[in-house]
């Protein structure tokens, strides 16, 4: 069982705050096993009794009459039976709840869901609630307005490199190119073989996590421009790119006319069940936000690669998505950055813009990272350093580069290091 220290953490500081905790995260990524079993011991290690800790999986059949709202608050009601002492109560796959008539009311629109169920237990003196799921409807972030102030959202991410790379059985040397291709979803490290993981990891986007996206959101006719609109967002990862380019790329290359307002309303589907995730732009030296294009980049690396079919493996890519997934991980704030620049092209004055790949805050901290296969020719380490040189503050500036290297100033303050270094090291940012 991988430890995941990270979240374990976060509900740790959570715990007993009177406010439900809201376990998201792509299907698959880990969050049952992290409050079924990680926190659980946890609590036990503490010497909570273990009849304290009142748990309930609704995927499992023997537990579906819990589906039913009533019956899942009468569940947890009847458990709680000592006052003095405090009880975990734990709902996992919440989303499994049904949403049935309220008997009190003779109103046909009034409805009882798991919200009311959670909301009504959280009144209880002594219970600590937390709650997870794992398709599109539990997915979405906006099942935390729901909960309005009365939530706390702990995400979790697929394996991070670090994670990952603790976990890695095989030559520690291979574990980056295993990484970049299959990504951080936990089943994969314990596939031996590409035809395993390539399975498993296209099982899980086309019955997984398309069909909840298409049935959440009803778009069942739509079905060809969604899966297509998924195969171009994976094919031009890390692309600046907006609804409309997207709309012509659908005309010109699928025959496909397609509104750019129905695919922004799709590229939304996408971000809220936290399959792909939007980088915006912003002007360094104008201190502003630029509203398009921006990029998108996917969750899971692995996901990515069997979207396409694992034809298109190009690490200079792979690798900047990685870095993006890292750094949200690590609760930092990333947009795409742009510095624009005036120069001389055949005697006239030219405004042009050259692109930070990574503007990062967090307070009053901020980076700026670029992310670079290799800086080894002369003329390759000036091209991707020439807008870090032309930012006017005193803040950190990052290269980050394939290359294994021992990490080193330049002349100019420039930080070099090698992208295993970086994902495995987070000192580099917070030293």
């Amino acid at each position: 069982m991988l430890p995941r220290n990270q979240y374990l953490k976060k509900l740790i500081d959570l715990k007993d705050n009177g406010r439900v905790k809201i376990i998201t995260g792509l299907r698959r990524s880990g969050k049952s096993v992290l409050l079924l079993e990680i926190y659980r011991d946890y609590l036990i290690g503490e010497g909570i009794q273990p009849e304290q800790i009142i748990s309930v999986a609704l995927d499992d059949l023997s537990n579906a009459r819990y589906r039913n709202p009533m019956e899942l608050d009468n569940f947890f009601r009847k458990k709680i039976t000592d006052d003095t002492k405090k009880y975990y109560l734990f709902i996992d796959e919440i989303q499994m709840v049904s949403e049935i008539q309220n008997p009190y009311v003779d109103d046909p629109d009034a409805k009882i869901g798991f919200v009311d169920v959670v909301i009504g237990l959280m009144k209880i003196r002594n219970a600590d609630v937390y709650i997870t799921g794992s398709n599109s409807k539990m997915l979405s972030s906006d099942i935390l307005t729901q909960f309005r102030d009365r939530g706390d959202e702990i995400r979790v991410f697929p394996l991070s490199f670090a994670e990952f790379y603790d976990a890695y059985e095989g030559d520690k040397r291979e574990a980056w190119q295993d990484y970049y291709t299959y990504g951080g979803m936990p089943v994969v490290l314990s596939l031996d073989t590409h035809e395993k993981k390539s399975r498993y990891l296209r099982d899980l986007f086309e019955r997984t996590y398309l069909k909840d996206i298409i049935e959440k959101n009803k778009i069942f006719n739509n079905e060809e421009v969604l899966t297509t609109l998924l195969d171009v967002i994976a094919s031009g990862v890390g692309a600046l790119t907006n609804p409309s380019k997207l709309s012509n790329t659908f005309k010109s290359e699928r025959g496909l006319t397609i509104a750019p307002d129905t695919i922004d309303r799709y590229l939304g589907f996408f971000i809220d069940s936290y399959l792909i995730q939007k980088a915006v732009r912003y002007d360094v030296k104008g201190r502003k936000y630029i509203k398009t294009p921006s990029k998108y980049y996917y969750t899971d690396p692995g996901l990515r690669n069997a979207r396409l079919g694992f034809r298109q493996i190009e690490e200079t890519h792979l690798m900047e998505n990685v870095l993006y997934n890292d750094l949200i991980r690590r609760g930092y704030d990333v947009d795409v950055g742009v510095v624009e620049i005036a120069t001389m092209e055949d005697g006239k004055k030219v405004r042009k813009q050259l692109e930070v790949d990574f503007v990062v805050n967090r307070g009053n901290d901020r980076y700026y990272i670029q992310s670079a296969l290799t800086i080894a020719d002369p003329e390759k380490k000036k091209q991707e350093i020439a807008s870090l040189l032309r930012i006017p503050d005193s803040f950190k500036k990052i290269v980050v580069v394939r290359d294994y290297l021992k990490p080193y100033k330049d002349e100019n303050g420039i930080q070099y290091v090698g992208i295993e270094h970086f994902l495995r090291d987070e000192s580099i940012l917070n030293g």
